[in-house]
């Protein structure tokens, strides 16, 4: 069991979250920004770049390619701009009258392997992306928050499908598809900080697994008028991967009016829970997460 499944302890915490209604936002945001990416290892100065692990991994597919990404992903071959997590807030009125803020802390985009200068954005199967969620210390996000990150990004860019194929699942859809991605987000001339969407369909988490072991939920790639071209779907097998998919992560930790609470007990609180995710409350998330890869 990996780092989620070892936070049984949430369930107990439940009862003591506390809706404060002094908000501190600045302060949220900054510990997304700096503080809550620490579990993603140091990029060692001889970290291949990302053109060259796809240069290994060209004629691999499925399982075989994302063991070679998990071992690098894992050893810290990530760029530094995918650690500056980005807060997305959600705003309710619960019955007794409380206004409470839930703020999330996500990746500004999706997981990619190598530097700055040179990355490629890479779609993985359901296993890998939970491992990686994993060892990190973060979830992948539920559909309603895939919304809400395509609301709040800085940068949204318009879904560019590929070929229907035996192709779609290739590197070399992959790394085409990333460079189509990254001459539309050129010309915006915002920092790779800045949060952006609209570009894949998301792995999510949702209560649907627990019902369909062994495939994977993907949602979104929101079009410019915010519908999504993927409804939730669980037709695929767990370890599919095509270009169109993308791994965005949503740190472990999350801030209520301010205050930082585990995301895990945000998910089953019954009033919380509403806010982030379209299914209500999620029975058990860090043991769900663990069983996609365990």
């Amino acid at each position: 069991m990996g780092r989620i499944s070892s936070l049984g302890r949430i369930a107990f915490l439940m009862p003591f979250i506390m809706f404060h209604t002094s908000f501190s936002v600045s302060a949220a945001s900054q510990d997304c920004a700096n503080r809550l990416s620490r579990d993603i290892p140091s990029r060692h100065s001889r970290a291949l770049p990302g053109s060259t692990v796809m240069g290994q991994v060209l004629n691999l597919r499925g399982p075989e390619r994302d063991a070679i990404v998990v071992e690098q992903v894992l050893s810290g071959n990530v760029p530094r701009f995918l650690r500056d997590l980005t807060p997305v807030e959600f705003n309710a009125t619960l019955e007794s009258g409380q206004d409470v803020q839930v703020t999330i802390c996500v990746t500004p985009d999706y997981l990619a392997v190598g530097n700055d200068r040179d990355f490629v954005r890479i779609p993985m199967g359901l296993p890998a992306a939970a491992q990686i969620a994993d060892e990190f210390g973060f979830f992948l996000p539920t559909t309603k928050m895939v919304d809400a990150i395509y609301a709040q990004a800085v940068v949204r860019l318009s879904p560019r499908p590929m070929q229907a194929g035996n192709m779609m699942t290739s590197t070399t859809f992959l790394v085409q598809h990333n460079d189509t991605v990254a001459g539309q987000r050129a010309p915006s001339g915002f920092d790779p900080e800045a949060l952006t969407a609209g570009q894949k369909k998301d792995l999510v988490l949702t209560a649907r697994l627990f019902s369909h072991p062994g495939k994977v939920a993907i949602y979104g790639w929101h079009r410019t008028n915010g519908v999504p071209i993927q409804p939730l779907s669980t037709v695929h097998v767990a370890r599919y991967a095509d270009y169109s998919h993308g791994v965005r992560l949503v740190s472990e930790t999350a801030y209520v009016n301010g205050r930082a609470q585990p995301l895990a007990a945000i998910m089953q609180d019954p009033q919380l829970a509403q806010m982030i995710s379209a299914e209500g409350p999620i029975s058990n998330p860090q043991g769900l997460m663990a069983s996609l890869y365990n």
